[in-house]
């Protein structure tokens, strides 16, 4: 209990809930900071075209900020604990690549195989739906494999094969792909939080809480797991187990994240170091809430800038976690083995 009275806990969450303001707030259309305050208040905006942006527009969206933030974190911190590689991240099992070739077949495909009435069909729905067939698919042949291979490691390669074959899929739809096929595909890839209504929003949350549940009831088993696969098994934990957790909770909470918002880079790597960085600590019951609060900051502040405040256009979101979140992980890991030489 006393892991989430943690006072930088408490400092990270009022972060959260002011960012989440400043990110309503700020846009192509400034809204006040107090009419947002009193709207929450239940008094209505003085502007009934702020009610519009808002409601319709920027809330759904930060919500989607926060629900992958929370996602991408926890799958990255998930899979660094089971496989101790500080590498590991959400998108190392082919889960987005696979998600990403759904789409690449959807948006691509139209020149080199003549499926020319796909890109049409369906419109986002038909995109969300590609990618979560992709993403679906590489997730029953990692399950298949856990069934077969029993080393972790060995596991992991086969995750970053997976991942490998289904990015060369990608690189040959593209290179006989159509000029205006390549360009949706790549601004599909550059990640995109402004694509989720109330509808979209529903059916992500849902998945991100199916993703969620199994990885909470194992806390006590990733912490075990720090010190080994042969110490956690001594304590009792049941390591096959884990393994379908993991598998399952991160297939399904990338898979459901990139179907909605396309591939997210840096929030599943970086984030769980950002948390143990600034909170000291290995304890799961603490890392958990932590890596997801600070991923909810970080995507809401990056998402924040990417709107380019007041102005009509927006930049892609992947350039902006990735130009954002590299120096800052650079600076805290500098810092602390400036630290601990001196």
């Amino acid at each position: 209990m006393n892991s989430f009275l943690s006072p930088r806990l408490v400092i990270v969450l009022l972060l959260c809930a002011g960012l989440w303001l400043i990110n309503l707030s700020l846009g192509s259309v400034h809204i006040p900071l107090n009419d947002l305050l009193r709207r929450l208040g239940g008094i209505p905006f003085p502007k009934s075209s702020w009610e519009i942006i808002v409601v319709d527009y920027r809330l759904p969206k930060s919500l989607t900020a926060m629900l992958a933030g929370i996602g991408l974190s926890l799958s990255g911190l998930q899979m660094q604990t089971f496989f101790r590689n500080p590498l590991a991240g959400p998108y190392v099992l082919g889960i987005s690549a696979g998600a990403g070739l759904g789409v690449a077949l959807l948006t691509m495909a139209g020149t080199a195989f003549g499926w020319h009435l796909l890109g049409s069909a369906g419109g986002y729905w038909s995109v969300v739906l590609a990618a979560s067939a992709g993403a679906i698919s590489v997730l029953v042949l990692m399950g298949l494999a856990a069934w077969k291979v029993k080393d972790s490691m060995t596991l992991l390669i086969v995750g970053l094969m997976f991942g490998s074959a289904a990015s060369s899929l990608i690189t040959l739809l593209a290179y006989f792909s159509a000029a205006e096929e390549l360009k949706l595909f790549t601004i599909w890839s550059m990640g995109n939080l402004g694509n989720t209504g109330w509808k979209e929003l529903v059916l992500l949350s849902g998945a991100v809480f199916l993703g969620l549940v199994p990885a909470i009831f194992s806390v006590k088993a990733y912490n075990a797991m720090l010190l080994g696969e042969a110490y956690a098994v001594s304590m009792g934990i049941n390591f096959q187990r884990l393994r379908w957790v993991m598998i399952v909770s991160t297939g399904i909470l990338t898979g459901s994240i990139t179907a909605f918002c396309g591939p997210i880079a840096f929030i599943g790597i970086a984030v769980p170091h950002l948390a143990r960085l600034l909170f000291r600590t290995q304890n799961h019951a603490l890392l958990f809430p932590a890596a997801a609060s600070l991923g909810v900051v970080i995507l809401l502040a990056c998402d924040t800038i990417s709107q380019l405040p007041g102005m009509a256009s927006t930049l892609p979101l992947n350039a902006i976690t990735t130009a954002f979140g590299a120096p800052l992980i650079i600076w805290l890991i500098m810092k602390r083995s400036f630290s601990e030489e001196f």
